[in-house]
Parts: structure tokens; sequence; C-alpha cells
């Protein structure tokens, strides 16, 4: 088992780095040039509504000073907009731009052709071996999705 779990875990950092390529090459075919994967998914994150930086950072998604860097950049990149809080002024809540909203699009168009492939990919599989065979189609899956950007 503990070689499974190790397996698991180093495909778990691989599956993370490769996510974030997968979310470039869906900007890229959006012909979206300024944001980078996490950027993207931030956006994703955000969503179409209104939500203040602690709710992000509490719910886990991000560190400060990364949140920090990024919602800025964004914020002068155009894909959002910030302003305080109003129950507290030095809190600051993020709203989405349509230039967010586009992006935002791309990435979830993405993921449902992801998401089909996956299924496809993983029919009949269960435990943690199993699992770990799971991830290895879904790593295959978004290499070969990588691989039509490329072309």
């Amino acid at each position: 088992m503990s070689i499974a779990y190790r397996e698991l875990t180093h495909l778990v950092e691989r599956l993370h780095r490769r996510l974030l390529d997968v979310v470039r090459a869906e900007l890229t075919r959006a012909d979206i040039h300024d944001l980078n994967g996490v950027q993207a998914l931030l956006l994703a994150n955000v969503g179409d509504g209104e939500i203040a930086v602690r709710d992000l950072v509490e719910r886990g998604y991000y560190l400060g000073s990364n949140v920090s860097y990024n919602l800025r950049k964004l914020t002068e990149l155009g894909y959002l907009k910030q302003k305080p809080t109003k129950h507290d002024r030095r809190s600051v809540t993020v709203i989405p731009t349509d230039k967010a909203k586009k992006a935002v699009a791309a990435v979830r168009a993405g993921e449902e052709v992801h998401a089909k492939q996956y299924r496809e990919a993983i029919s009949g599989l269960a435990d943690t071996e199993t699992v770990c065979e799971a991830l290895k189609h879904l790593e295959h899956v978004w290499t070969e999705n990588l691989a039509r950007t490329a072309g």
C-alpha cells in the first residue's frame, strides 16, 4: 500500500502541474495570452459574483501573499475590479469583469471536454491502486489535450 500511496502523491503533484498546463492550453485556444493557469483558476473560483478576498483564502484555495499578488495582477490586466467590503474597509471584495467571464468560459468549456474524456477513460475502476490508474488516465487525457494546442 505505501508504494501505491507514494505513487499517488507523486501523481497528484504531477497532475497539479498538468492541470495548470491544460488551463493555459484552453486559454491559448480562446486567444487569451495575458493570463497564467493559476490566475485563470483563481478567476474560476471567484465565479460570476462578488467575493471577499478573505473568503478565497479561508476556503483554502490560496495562500495570502499568492492571492494578493495574483489579484493585483488580475486587476491591472482588467479581469477584476476591487472595492472595499461594506463591513470592513480594510478588506477587499473582487468583482469579475466581462473579460474575466470570457476567460472563465474558456476554462469551463475545456473542463466539459476533459470530463467526458475522463469518464470514458475510467469506466469500471475503483480502489486506491485503481484510483492511481484513474488519475494516470486523467493525466493522459490532459496530455492529449495539450497536444492539440502544440499542433
